[in-house]
């Protein structure tokens, strides 16, 4: 039997997964009231001149953590999109698993490999949100947005080749009020050397992203 092997990209993401970077966004307190000055001596204040606090918004938030992503995807799901996986996924480590929880899953079946990541990510606003999906959009140009998902969807397909070792990854990005949801899907055949489809790639994330918002969104009815 011959022994496969793999590219160095590949190889990397099976190994143990390292620990995110703390690259996310970072929750921010407003700033307190000043303390007012104190009066020079005996000056008073007439009855009409009562000071009023300062007003301090609150921003209204509709997600406050993020969901459990192994638990955002059906069984029937992953076994569709990751033939071989373990369906219980494995989590990956986070700085703050209050805003920022991504599951993963793979497996290498006969020569198929199949890799799925799940982010759910929780900003401190909607504009905060939408300014980072932008942001994210701008930085994987060439893909198209993904309607009826979301507030805004994304997805966008790439193919790489590695020591004549083809791999196809599809991303998609979707804003749901203040919280982003990822979604990468990638595959290659260490047979054929090739890669799947582009629709392959790109419908099985949309699959998974569609089914990643609706476990965000049914989180908050509960």
């Amino acid at each position: 039997m011959r022994s496969l092997s793999l590219p160095l990209a590949l190889t990397a993401r099976l190994s143990p997964v390292v620990v995110l970077a703390a690259a996310g966004w970072a929750l921010s307190s407003g700033p307190f009231a000043a303390t007012p000055a104190a009066d020079d001596g005996g000056t008073r204040k007439s009855e009409g001149e009562s000071p009023t606090a300062p007003a301090t918004a609150a921003v209204s938030k509709t997600y406050d953590s993020a969901p459990a992503p192994c638990d955002s995807l059906g069984t029937k799901t992953i076994k569709s999109l990751v033939p071989g996986a373990k369906t219980a996924g494995k989590e990956i480590q986070s700085t703050d698993s209050k805003l920022r929880r991504t599951c993963s899953w793979n497996a290498l079946k006969g020569y198929d490999y199949r890799w799925l990541d799940v982010s759910f990510e929780i900003t401190e606003s909607d504009d905060a949100a939408l300014k980072s999906f932008k942001d994210r959009v701008a930085d994987k140009s060439g893909g198209g947005d993904v309607p009826g998902i979301g507030d805004a969807g994304y997805s966008v397909v790439n193919l790489t080749t590695e020591d004549k070792q083809q791999t196809r990854e599809g991303v998609v990005l979707v804003r749901v009020s203040n919280a982003l949801v990822s979604i990468t899907y990638s595959g290659s055949d260490f047979e054929s050397k090739k890669a799947p489809d582009t629709d392959e790639i790109n419908k099985g994330a949309i699959k998974a992203a569609k089914e990643a918002v609706a476990a965000l969104e049914d989180g908050q009815k509960g």
